[in-house]
């Protein structure tokens, strides 16, 4: 009796601590995906998208892909990494522009990421120019202290434009203006954006 009253306690005691490991599972497995059902906060998202890194897709105004760009945070620098393809041979102007829009002619992606209201050529979002070679291709990459990615996740987002021409950074030289009323100087497309002309691609940074 002795050896079956203990074999029969052992298992319930053996069924009982079995119960509660699974009962415990359970519990972990609902607290998990209770969690994982909440949604993160806008803080969260910025925190998340600010903190390693963003990416982009380029399109043209027809909606065909012509190149990628890879930004990744790194202390106090961000690193830049673009690819294009299929674009016009040249220099081309190439800005991050400050809202997360491109609409069929690109427009809604607004002017320059401009956070301190300075003129082109001192935008936080004015970047290299894009160099194309002869057979549509291009390939740069660099580093800017000018914003972190956190920056580029404001409440509209961010886009990255490519225009159809050269920038000249509004750097016009001190030859081509002069003090004379009837000579304007540099006006205040070039002030804005360097004269870069049409925005031929477009890319939401995500």
């Amino acid at each position: 009796m002795q050896r079956i009253l203990f074999t029969r306690n052992g298992s319930s005691r053996a069924t009982r601590q079995s119960g509660l490991r699974t009962l415990g599972i359970i519990v972990l497995v609902l607290l998990t995906a209770v969690a994982l059902a909440q949604p993160v906060s806008a803080k969260g998202k910025e925190e998340a998208k600010g903190n390693g890194a963003a990416k982009v897709a380029l399109y043209d105004v027809d909606g065909n892909q012509v190149g990628k760009m890879k930004l990744i945070q790194k202390k106090d620098v961000v690193q830049v990494r673009v690819e294009a393809y299929n674009l016009t041979p040249g220099f081309h102007g190439f800005h991050i522009h400050a809202v997360g829009q491109c609409s069929p002619d690109f427009t809604a992606a607004g002017g320059h990421f401009n956070p301190t209201g300075v003129d082109h050529g001192e935008h936080a979002g004015d970047m290299p120019v894009l160099l194309v070679t002869q057979e549509g291709t291009a390939e740069m990459r660099f580093i800017t202290d000018r914003f972190n990615l956190a920056d580029l996740f404001d409440e509209d987002g961010s886009a990255v434009i490519i225009h159809a021409g050269a920038n000249n950074y509004a750097n016009i030289p001190d030859r081509y203006t002069s003090t004379d009323s009837s000579d304007p100087g540099p006006d205040d497309a070039t002030l804005a954006a360097g004269d870069s002309g049409a925005r031929v691609a477009c890319g939401v940074i995500e």
